[in-house]
């Protein structure tokens, strides 16, 4: 089964844990104590079910502009849309962009799980949109973005590291690679910025200490690590 959205594959159900996986640990397990995180986009719910398996993590806001989204992957894709029924989670059908603007000092993590750049989600590959972002979050706070392509998308990437860094000045910016069949040239990326000091290429808490950890079928504490040692051709985009 296959959710396409103007076009564009979004996930199949063969290969959505890779994706989602990987966007929701990524950044959990960088942080010291996830507690309220926010996701914008990720209307499918994917993100959302795999960032409220941590035990520490109190509430999850996701906001996405798209409702048929939301309910389209609650009828076709059940074991993806489960988050919604959960406690732990509030959902909000709108601007995601106009919603961070307005929040200030409030999340542990953020979740940008947007479409392509082109289109309604463009405003979401932005400086403007970064610069609320880190309003947004919490003294060390995290905040992961659909990545993009290496391949195909390296000047988009490259740019927005560079505002990422310079401009709003994040204390750390990492592209990791995801390896996932359903994407262009079999991969996308999470770019992780970071207000804290840490390394985020390395999972501050034991993964396979958590229970959940178990049942994961993607991520572990290699492929965190892994994720984060780019081919040549990219391997600038991480070095300091």
């Amino acid at each position: 089964t296959v959710l396409t959205l103007d076009g564009a594959i979004q996930l199949t159900d063969k290969d959505e844990f890779v994706y989602h996986e990987m966007m929701a640990h990524v950044p959990l397990y960088a942080h010291p104590k996830p507690e309220k995180v926010l996701i914008i986009g990720g209307g499918d719910g994917g993100v959302m079910r795999e960032v409220i398996k941590h035990p520490s993590v109190i509430s999850c806001d996701l906001v996405d502009i798209d409702g048929d989204v939301i309910e389209q992957s609650k009828k076709f894709f059940p074991q993806v849309a489960e988050s919604f029924a959960s406690p732990k989670t509030n959902t909000m059908v709108g601007d995601g962009a106009a919603f961070i603007a307005t929040k200030t000092a409030e999340y542990d993590v953020i979740i940008v799980d947007s479409s392509d750049p082109e289109g309604p989600a463009s405003a979401l590959f932005g400086q403007e949109f970064y610069t609320n972002v880190k309003k947004a979050l919490r003294p060390g706070g995290i905040v992961c973005s659909q990545g993009e392509n290496l391949w195909i998308h390296q000047g988009i990437i490259e740019k927005m590291m560079k505002f990422l860094k310079g401009d709003i000045q994040f204390t750390t910016v990492k592209y990791g690679m995801i390896y996932i069949p359903t994407y262009p040239c079999g991969s996308i990326g999470c770019l992780i910025s970071s207000l804290g000091d840490h390394d985020v290429s390395a999972p501050l808490r034991n993964v396979e200490d958590d229970a959940f950890a178990a049942n994961l079928k993607y991520y572990d504490t290699s492929i965190h690590t892994g994720a984060f040692a780019l081919p040549r051709f990219g391997a600038h985009l991480n070095k300091n």
